[in-house]
């Protein structure tokens, strides 16, 4: 899928917009058409706010060659992605009661603009040039009958966000509401929804309930992983825990979705640098089984999950249970891999990077669209 981009010569314009700052860059061909920049968001006033948004835009087409052809970028949620309005934001309070932040710049610049949530972008990125071309180019390298065509992505950061790609296409829902996961019952927390176990203030808050520490004396998720790995001063026990209990929240989530998707699941996020500490809990987690009224278990899945950052789990995922089945009646024999399964891996672009990817790609298809329309 990557292949109809990659030469693309057209460029889109897109931002990372972030509580503090806004990220601007453009992308030519799936990669970097000008070196990124930042400028502050001024995310309590809002004419300064868009003004901001404007300005960087405005910047971004200044440096580029040739004119872009779109804007396509991620904007946190609340909103109506497909109108292109933005909603009641809790990291920039300025947008409140519905802003037409799409239709204003289309307005500013002529060129048709597409605002998604960051979750589904990765997800869509990491369709087109991330997980899932990866384990399908080492299944079909393998000699494997098995391909996957479904992707779903989370996001472990400030947030538990989510993304769904189905048959290449990236599934957005009629209220343009769907993969919200951050919402699904927390495991450990029950009164709960699963993102009060799956942050950066939760890492840090388990953290300090485990050390006895104040929670502000709590380091980022990045010191504790190095604490629990034995690369920093502090309380590795703690540390451990604190990814632990994101693991086994993130794997039930993973769960629930693995039994209404099926298909790979990727993690990326400011967290998921510490996978070696929460992966192999996630993967367990999935293989967990339930209790049987009368006793007994049973498999939560109808498939088997694999860590695919472990090599020997990579092997036997795909590997598979790979047979030859004689079709009755004739002497034809068919390829079948009789393994159910759902790999879950770590992002192979970086969150940044896959975002981007998603982006353009979005625009593009879209830009298609239209055109066949």
């Amino acid at each position: 899928m990557h292949s109809q981009y990659k030469d693309d010569p057209r460029s889109v314009m897109t931002l990372d917009a972030g509580g503090t700052s806004f990220k601007f860059s453009a992308i030519r061909g799936g990669g970097a058409a000008i070196q990124s920049f930042s400028i502050p968001s001024n995310a309590d006033n809002l004419e300064r706010c868009l003004s901001s948004i404007v300005s960087g835009f405005q910047r971004v087409r200044d440096a580029l060659p040739s004119a872009p052809v779109a804007i396509s970028f991620a904007f946190p949620g609340p909103a109506d992605y497909l109108s292109g309005i933005i909603g009641d934001l809790g990291n920039l309070p300025c947008f409140r009661g519905g802003i037409a932040l799409g239709p204003m710049l289309e307005d500013k610049f002529g060129i048709p603009t597409f605002i998604k949530n960051d979750g589904d972008l990765f997800v869509y990125g990491e369709a087109i040039a991330g997980l899932l071309p990866y384990v399908n180019g080492i299944l079909k390298q393998a000699g494997s009958p098995k391909q996957f065509r479904n992707l779903f992505g989370v996001t472990l950061g400030t947030g538990f966000g989510g993304g769904i790609v189905r048959n290449g296409q990236l599934f957005e829902g009629d209220s343009i509401c769907a993969a919200e996961i951050w919402l699904l019952r927390n495991k450990l927390l029950p009164s709960t929804c699963a993102e009060e176990s799956v942050s950066i203030r939760a890492v840090r808050g388990v953290y300090a309930a485990e050390a006895g520490i104040p929670f502000e004396e709590a380091p980022d998720p990045k010191t504790i992983f190095d604490i629990g790995t034995g690369r920093a001063s502090g309380d590795p026990a703690a540390a451990r825990e604190a990814f632990r209990q994101l693991g086994v929240v993130v794997g039930d989530s993973l769960a629930q979705t693995a039994t209404l998707l099926d298909g790979l699941a990727v993690i990326g996020g400011g967290i998921s640098g510490a996978w070696p500490l929460f992966l192999p809990t996630i993967v367990e987690e999935m293989n967990g089984c339930y209790q049987k009224p009368g006793g007994g278990t049973f498999r939560r899945l109808a498939q088997v999950a694999f860590n695919l950052e472990d090599p020997a789990q990579l092997e036997a995922f795909i590997t598979g249970d790979k047979r030859e089945v004689i079709v009755p009646g004739s002497g034809r024999k068919l390829a079948y891999d009789a393994l159910p399964r759902v790999g879950v891996g770590v992002s192979k672009l970086g969150t940044s990077e896959a975002v981007a990817i998603g982006a353009y790609a979005f625009a593009i298809s879209q830009l298609e669209v239209s055109k066949i329309e």
